[in-house]
């Protein structure tokens, strides 16, 4: 038959593959497991994709009367989980820049407000990694509760609070070496990072 059977058997696959799906850490610097797999992440996210569009064909299939609560709750998880590991990933990559700057150095030194703020976000990603480690099951782990929904909106708007002001700070080095101008903020942390170096040495 053309109906809902047909394309019934996928649906077994679709969950049990979330119910198998992990997630895979890497190191960062000498601090442990700290980081999300970026290509793994990329791969979870075009497999989502995937199942969400094999879910939605049964969703608008008219046999579909029997599944329809538990489609839609997956599709729910799903559309969920994606739009977290998103979110994760772009303060996963802020976290990282700014860790550079914060940790230590110099420039934390000029921007103590900063790098308070720097040290609660820091403590927060440490927790999320830690909680992601003892629940790596992708779906448990990004709507098994709230905390990720919740915590990582509010992770990047204090990191592009830290990432302003060291705009700020480059910008006034800036102006006092015009040369500067012509550099990008990357490369000017590492320039003002090594100018600091022997400074640092000193202490």
């Amino acid at each position: 038959s053309s109906g809902i059977n047909a394309e019934w058997p996928l649906r077994p696959g679709v969950i049990s593959e979330w119910n198998h799906e992990e997630l895979t850490f890497s190191l960062f610097k000498n601090r442990g497991e700290l980081l999300l797999k970026g290509q793994q992440v990329s791969d979870i996210v075009s497999k989502m994709e995937d199942s969400l569009m094999m879910l939605g064909s049964l969703m608008s299939n008219r046999y579909n009367a029997p599944f329809k609560k538990s489609i839609h709750k997956w599709v729910t998880q799903l559309s969920s989980s994606t739009d977290i590991i998103e979110s994760w990933m772009s303060v996963q990559n802020l976290w990282i820049y700014l860790e550079a700057v914060f940790v230590g150095g110099d420039i934390a030194k000029q921007l103590p407000k900063e790098a308070k703020r720097f040290q609660s976000i820091d403590k927060s990603w440490v927790k999320i990694m830690t909680r992601a480690h003892e629940t790596p099951s992708v779906v448990s782990c990004c709507v098994g509760d709230e905390m990720l929904g919740q915590l990582l909106p509010h992770l990047l708007e204090q990191l592009e609070l830290c990432q302003k002001s060291l705009s700020g700070y480059l910008e006034k080095k800036r102006l006092l070496f015009p040369r500067f101008f012509f550099v990008s903020d990357p490369a000017l942390l590492e320039i003002l990072g090594q100018a600091s170096d022997p400074h640092t040495i000193q202490v």
